[in-house]
């Protein structure tokens, strides 16, 4: 499977089989979440999404660790279901677990994306390149104690000291690289993240999206994140309800920046502004 052509950014559906997701789209609160799961699918799908990011662990500032026996009860069933439903969708698995990423490989997923970039689990390397699957190598440097609460904007990770955010940025995935190749994973199958919401300060995170095409220059494919997060809550002193104008202009200008793969919650909006934006781009 090839993911990308270069024609226009891919759109991946952020689909959370969680309770606690911070954007309040958690499935888990539903009666039957691998039927939710189904249903959010099949609108995202139509709606353009290139591809499902399905995660059962939240990754939000204060979220509780979730087992691995708890997490794979969310997962593995939406993703077999997913899988039968729609057998030619691509689905992504958001872990940082390997043995909750080999259960979802063995289920239909093709993806793993690890928030850790492979730091978080030392089975993790391992399991994507047993499988030849694709892995999403996000930078990240924040740290579960290290949070601020507004009651407007929300959680933040409160962000570590950098030299310069976008080189300290590239340096760091770098790195990360050099591990995910070391442990046999195919170059090919390598995907960049920046980590927008992540332990940056709002002007960091805004800075990295409006150099996404540096971070390309290390010469992989990347996936900008910037769906509903607090750093446009803080920005524009909007609650999370309230981002999807700011979250727009943020994938507008990934998309004008060469973004390879946009991650959204708003799939159907977000494709057309991506779509527009990189055709504006390229014009």
């Amino acid at each position: 499977m090839t993911l990308f052509d270069g024609k226009r950014p891919l759109i991946m559906g952020i689909l959370n089989v969680t309770p606690d997701s911070f954007s309040g789209d958690g499935l888990m609160v539903q009666k039957d979440h691998v039927a939710g799961a189904l249903r959010l699918a099949a609108q995202m799908l139509e709606d353009g999404a290139d591809v499902l990011d399905i995660g059962g662990e939240s990754s939000r500032p204060g979220a509780v660790p979730v087992p691995a026996e708890e997490e794979l009860r969310r997962v593995v069933p939406a993703i077999e279901a997913i899988r039968k439903e729609f057998p030619s969708a691509i689905l992504s698995i958001d872990t940082v677990k390997a043995a909750v990423a080999a259960a979802a490989l063995e289920a239909g997923a093709a993806i793993v994306n690890d928030v850790s970039a492979l730091a978080g689990d030392a089975g993790m390397a391992s399991a994507v390149a047993k499988n030849g699957a694709y892995v999403v190598l996000m930078h990240n440097r924040s740290r579960a104690t290290g949070i601020t609460r507004d009651e407007k904007v929300g959680g933040e990770y409160i962000a570590p000291d950098y030299e310069d955010i976008v080189e300290d940025v590239r340096r760091d995935l770098s790195e990360r690289i050099e591990a995910a190749r070391a442990a046999g994973i195919a170059p090919d199958k390598i995907i960049l993240d920046p980590g927008i919401g992540f332990g940056k300060t709002v002007e960091q995170n805004l800075a990295l999206i409006n150099r996404t095409d540096e971070i390309r220059e290390l010469g992989y494919p990347v996936l900008v994140g910037p769906s509903r997060k607090s750093f446009i809550g803080r920005a524009l002193n909007l609650t999370v309800d309230e981002r999807l104008e700011g979250t727009a202009a943020c994938v507008a200008m990934a998309a004008m920046r060469e973004a390879d793969m946009i991650r959204v919650h708003d799939v159907k909006f977000m494709a057309r502004v991506a779509h527009m934006a990189a055709t504006i781009a390229k014009s």
